[in-house]
């Protein structure tokens, strides 16, 4: 491939950008002394506009060679974007789905495909590929594409992402690439006023109850199980009204189920809000997102569908109502926010799921070069949820704390109490004396008889479960059934503590006994 300088301007199409005129003179110096059948990985974030430079690089590799070029995406929104894209810099291009006829194929010198369909195709030996000298593959990292590679052993092929890491970690993408160029990052992107900065709100959540799949992420299942519990979802709701109400806002989910309670959970409070998932027609897909485009305060809540191949630069404000070990969906979650448009130079993340703990601040300075070299160093090297967890202060509800206001000490150590306990010689029950006596002082503080005492008690049910799982990691047992019993059994005892003891724990705390009833 010649080194075309990538000054020169498209006649058609968007004035490239610094970064990006860089980008290609980077990448066809990579091609220009490379054998035919070179790989070269190109990786640039969201929003920095790798659409644009491959279509520059496909219009001046037609005008300079006597070959054509493939484009793959992995998503029909995604060839219909890039198509566009490219007929906006002057290259003619025929998309290839499953209703398209190929027997005009020999007009074009440019094709966008779907990966499944082109693989249908080729295997009918229906599309002529012999004359396809560059194959450009837009999200890369998806593993589904390496399929096709047999078919083009004597082509370029150029695969661009926003995050070099394979979506199957077994198979790794220094496997199939021979070489990585890593573009502008966010960091500086967000400096130069090409991207918006994040300004992350991350709630801590209990995540030890999910499962990791076969895949390496969390289950659909074991994540339906606890995003749609009543907990969470008013969780959600609460976090949505301190840091994002009344702006447009993406919800990320992990299981339609859950989606659907998110959007029962926000019709219910009064909010103006859509559900989207990949079981909607295209009808119905196009008129939400019209909705969504000219509705100021707007949500979608959604599952997986929105986090590629779709552009609305007027989004405040992404939650991220999930949990993932995928660093690529995380930063493609968080992509959707950032960009820029007249007024807005930021935008709010909410975390639920614990994955700003998990992966560090979203444009982080990461080494690209190291993940596409050593990429099980970098996933090896994650904290796990336990240990992510051990750090969290569990910190009651707005609604609940405002119940205990007349205590100081909400807060209860177990991990220090553990410890402090069991070099004082005493038994490891001990802490959860020390706990229940805690609680029940927090409950007397905050009543006037034993029976509003009883009350406060069962609002303390989160506090109180957190405390167990604590304990139970201190005393390093955590079998389901043992944490289900011990919590039944503090309650109990709790209960009976107050019933017991109110009147001299009343006392201790006001100096007088507790008013008699008239």
């Amino acid at each position: 491939m010649s080194n075309e300088t990538a000054t020169s301007q498209p006649k058609k199409g968007k004035n490239l950008y610094d970064y990006q005129k860089e980008a290609l003179n980077k990448i066809f110096k990579s091609f220009e002394d490379a054998p035919e059948n070179y790989h070269l990985l190109y990786q640039l974030p969201t929003g920095g506009g790798k659409t644009v430079i491959f279509s520059e690089i496909t219009r001046q590799y037609l005008k300079h060679h006597q070959k054509k070029v493939l484009i793959m995406t992995h998503r029909i929104e995604l060839c219909k974007q890039t198509a566009k894209v490219l007929t906006e810099f002057g290259v003619e291009n025929k998309i290839i789905d499953s209703k398209a006829s190929l027997e005009d194929q020999d007009k074009y010198d440019c094709f966008v495909a779907m990966v499944e369909t082109l693989n249908n195709r080729l295997n009918d030996d229906m599309l002529d590929i012999s004359d396809v000298g560059l194959v450009i593959i837009d999200e890369a990292h998806y593993n589904s594409f390496t399929k096709l590679f047999k078919f083009f052993e004597k082509s370029f092929i150029l695969g661009v992402t926003a995050t070099p890491l394979s979506s199957n970690i077994k198979l790794p993408m220094k496997d199939n690439y021979d070489e990585l160029i890593v573009g502008e990052s966010i960091g500086s992107l967000i400096e130069n006023e090409y991207l918006a900065k994040a300004n992350v709100f991350s709630y801590n959540v209990g995540l030890t109850s999910l499962e990791v799949g076969a895949n390496g992420d969390y289950t659909v299942k074991s994540s339906e199980d606890l995003y749609t519990n009543t907990d969470m979802l008013s969780k959600l709701l609460q976090a949505y009204e301190e840091r994002a109400k009344g702006t447009k806002t993406l919800i990320f989910n992990n299981g339609i189920n859950t989606s659907l309670h998110v959007f029962d959970t926000f019709k219910r409070a009064g909010y103006p809000i859509a559900h989207l998932d990949n079981t909607n027609t295209k009808k119905e897909r196009d008129l939400i997102l019209k909705w969504f485009h000219k509705t100021p305060n707007a949500i979608i809540t959604s599952v997986s569908i929105l986090t590629t191949g779709f552009d609305e630069p007027s989004v405040k404000s992404i939650i991220l109502n999930r949990a993932t070990k995928s660093l690529t969906l995380y930063y493609q979650m968080i992509g959707r926010g950032s960009r820029v448009l007249p007024g807005k130079s930021d935008f709010n993340v909410i975390d639920l799921g614990n994955n700003f703990h998990r992966f560090g601040p979203w444009g982080a300075d990461l080494d690209w070069q190291k993940m596409f070299r050593a990429p099980n160093f970098y996933l090896d090297n994650l904290l796990s949820d336990e240990e992510i967890e051990s750090d969290f202060r569990y910190e009651l509800p707005a609604e609940v704390k405002a119940e205990f206001a007349n205590s100081e000490d909400l807060y209860f150590d177990v991990k220090k109490v553990y410890r402090d306990t069991i070099q004082g010689g005493e038994s490891s029950k001990r802490v959860l004396e020390k706990s229940i006596e805690h609680h029940a002082k927090m409950c007397v503080e905050n009543s006037e008889d034993v029976f509003d005492a009883l009350i406060l008690a069962k609002m303390l049910g989160g506090d109180i479960d957190d405390r167990i799982y604590r304990y139970s990691k201190c005393i390093s047992k955590s079998t389901h059934n043992f944490i289900d019993w011990l919590q039944d059994d503090y309650r109990k005892k709790l209960n009976t503590y107050l019933r017991g003891n109110f009147d001299e724990v009343y006392e201790q705390i006001h100096g007088h006994p507790p008013p008699e009833e008239e």
